[in-house]
């Protein structure tokens, strides 16, 4: 196949159940930067089967997106850069797309957003805020700035942004174990808690608890439908609630604490 200039980053760590199916699915690109952050298990290993896969410790080791995509785009040689997480693949039909836009693109478009098939609990989702979903993950690296936030990450980039029709597969939440995991022992719950501190966020009072509760309620069952997802919906509809509950139950902590 011709060569289009055409990198790819991936950020991981101890990935070693996703990450093959996923370096399958772009191992058509030139370049793959793998940014690991100090990975125990196979997922190195995995990774060295494939010639283009270049391996690449994160300078910064606690959470924070907004550093690590910036190391890549340092790291990359590509003229096109695409954001590729463990747990995402590109269909034939989403990697057909992406070549036929970067070998010949708009001039004004210098990003793409994809949107995702969000898979969780092995169910494809289309309610509760899981559909539409778009992520900016495209970009011409030349016209990439940086990027910003440590855990809600945002671009900056020149031009103007494009969108793509065919999505690419995320395969969010294996388990409920999984679920748990990315909130609490991922630090997530931290971060976010720390995030609101740091703001100055009002003092937390148990009608400021209920209050965040129901609008989490509301915005998911009410506006985005959660239910029509079924029982994963329910499921799905019902953590996010709770996961806001334990953010400002911590950030009650927090301000008890300090």
């Amino acid at each position: 196949m011709k060569k289009i200039n055409f990198s790819v980053i991936i950020i991981a760590k101890d990935e070693e159940e996703m990450i093959g199916e996923c370096l399958e699915s772009v191992k058509w690109a030139d370049e793959i930067i793998l940014l690991d952050g100090g990975s125990t298990d196979k997922t190195l290993e995995i990774a060295k089967r494939y010639s283009q896969v270049k391996v690449v410790s994160q300078k910064v080791r606690k959470i924070d997106y907004g550093a690590w995509h910036n190391q890549g785009i340092k790291e990359t040689q590509g003229r096109w850069i695409f954001y590729l997480d463990a747990d995402e693949r590109l269909t034939p039909e989403s990697q057909e797309e992406i070549i036929s836009n970067i070998q010949y693109p708009i001039s004004n478009i210098s990003a793409f957003a994809i949107p995702r098939r969000n898979v969780l609990l092995g169910k494809v989702m289309r309610f509760g805020g899981w559909y539409p979903d778009y992520q900016i993950r495209l970009f011409k690296k030349s016209h990439l700035e940086k990027w910003e936030g440590s855990l809600h990450e945002r671009p900056s980039f020149k031009g103007e942004l494009g969108y793509l029709k065919r999505p690419m597969v995320h395969l969010t939440h294996r388990d409920l174990s999984s679920m748990v995991e990315k909130t609490r022992g991922r630090g997530f719950l931290e971060i976010e808690s720390e995030l609101l501190f740091k703001a100055g966020h009002p003092p937390v009072t148990w009608w400021r608890i209920l209050k965040v509760m129901v609008t989490e309620f509301w915005l998911r069952f009410i506006k985005y439908q959660a239910w029509r997802d079924g029982t994963v919906g329910w499921i799905e509809g019902l953590f996010q609630v709770f996961n806001r509950f334990l953010i400002y139950a911590r950030l009650w902590e927090l301000q008890k604490q300090r």
